[in-house]
């Protein structure tokens, strides 16, 4: 999907980083109609987040899943098989070549994409030594990502700070999508390689994951009005 074809509003997905789910129902509430786009990670899916989901969906919501699946390929299959029944957007996996391809056949005829999780965004170069690789964040996302759409996975989670330079090699087809993405004068917290919803949608990303500038905001339905606008702006 190309990124002229997603709505402004569709581009902006609100993570549910809570750790209950009396919270999250109150928080989506009280944003309304200004966000249409949900991402239940796994703090929220160990508390009763997979009801919420399948609520969400039938009130109208998208939902992104961020489960991060890895395990022996028969069990991310049939795990993948139950994400779809649920009727969830987005689902993340690890980019482990394995992985993927078993997540691709746990897919069967639904309409759940997949999203390859490249390099957390909290990692940096001296994170990927102390765990053995021998490869720059830079050069295993682009490896990654490579590998990911060789065994026909819809898109990469990945920082902004990656995608200007990975979108030409993946091409146009493949959806870039970002967490750490922070306005600016926000805290960094514990990402290192984050960016401006502005700034990322420049560099060819076409979803931006955004938590705590939302959910931690004095006023979160007001804050996501000011991301939203600026979400446009860029895309316009």
């Amino acid at each position: 999907m190309l990124a002229s074809a997603i709505s402004p509003r569709d581009r902006m997905i609100v993570a549910l980083d809570l750790p209950s789910v009396k919270e999250a129902r109150a928080m989506v509430d009280g944003l309304g109609d200004t966000v249409s786009f949900y991402k239940i990670g796994m703090e929220l899916t160990y508390s009763g987040g997979l009801p919420l989901a399948r609520e969400l969906v039938r009130e109208g919501k998208k939902v992104f899943l961020d489960l991060k699946l890895h395990d022996i390929p028969n069990t991310v299959t049939r795990a993948t098989a139950q994400v779809a029944e649920l009727g969830a957007t987005f689902l993340t996996v690890h980019a482990y070549q394995q992985t993927m391809r078993a997540a691709v056949a746990g897919l069967g005829g639904s309409k759940l994409r997949l999203l390859a999780v490249t390099v957390l965004t909290s990692y940096d170069d001296a994170d990927l030594r102390e765990a053995g690789f021998a490869l720059s964040v830079r050069d295993l996302v682009i490896k990654r990502s490579l590998q990911a759409r060789e065994c026909g996975i819809d898109g990469i989670v990945l920082s902004a700070e990656e995608a200007e330079a990975l979108r030409p090699i993946v091409g146009p087809d493949v959806l870039l999508v970002t967490p750490g993405i922070r306005p600016s004068g926000f805290e960094l917290a514990d990402q290192k390689r984050v960016m401006t919803p502005g700034r990322a949608i420049a560099a060819g990303v076409d979803y931006l994951v955004i938590g705590r500038p939302v959910t931690q905001a004095k006023d979160p339905k007001a804050a996501a009005e000011a991301l939203l606008a600026e979400i446009e702006q860029a895309a316009a």
